[in-house]
């Protein structure tokens, strides 16, 4: 991977000699590894078995965990946040397993649809949720720093499986409590 970086600074007409940039090849190389390091990870693997068994069947939300992700089509970053809310069915994540399952996901080269849609899947799949919403909020640099450059805009997506999909009630109740002001 160092040889490609290197290459594509040559071929933008940079000089891999000048003192900024002699080592500039095998950072990218490391950083690139670092912000996909997703593909290196299982679900199971990040759940590390903390799922818990709980009498509660009330909606769970965890809210505005950042996320940072590479566009698949520009390999640029898009960055935002996460809101995820389920509804148990006996069984509970941990409450960092719902950040590092966000991670494990963004750590790849993605679409912010794809994203949603991937993480609430992998909810309902740990615990067999009776329903999964999950929402992303996110800036592309890929829009904003090159086509349209449009600066303000922010991308929203939205996942809602079972009980989320087919009751308006508790689609709304998830919506409006991720909308609140924070206390």
């Amino acid at each position: 991977m160092e040889e490609q970086f290197a290459q594509i600074i040559s071929a933008i007409g940079e000089d891999l000699n000048r003192e900024g940039l002699i080592d500039t090849p095998k950072r990218a190389a490391k950083a690139f590894k670092f912000l996909n390091n997703g593909y290196e990870k299982t679900l199971k693997e990040v759940l590390n078995g903390a799922i818990f068994t709980a009498d509660s069947e009330d909606m769970v939300i965890v809210k505005d965990i950042e996320l940072y992700s590479l566009c698949e089509h520009h390999l640029l970053p898009f960055i935002g946040k996460c809101h995820v809310g389920y509804l148990p069915r006996g069984k509970v994540l941990g409450l960092s397993k719902v950040a590092r399952l966000i991670d494990m996901y963004a750590r790849r080269l993605q679409i912010q649809e794809q994203l949603t849609k991937q993480i609430a899947d992998a909810v309902m799949e740990a615990i067999d949720a009776r329903g999964v919403a999950v929402v992303i909020e996110a800036k592309h640099l890929c829009m904003m720093m090159r086509g349209v450059e449009k600066q303000n805009s922010v991308m929203t997506t939205s996942c809602m499986l079972g009980a989320f999909r087919k009751e308006i009630s508790t689609r709304s109740e998830f919506l409006n409590l991720i909308n609140r002001p924070h206390s």
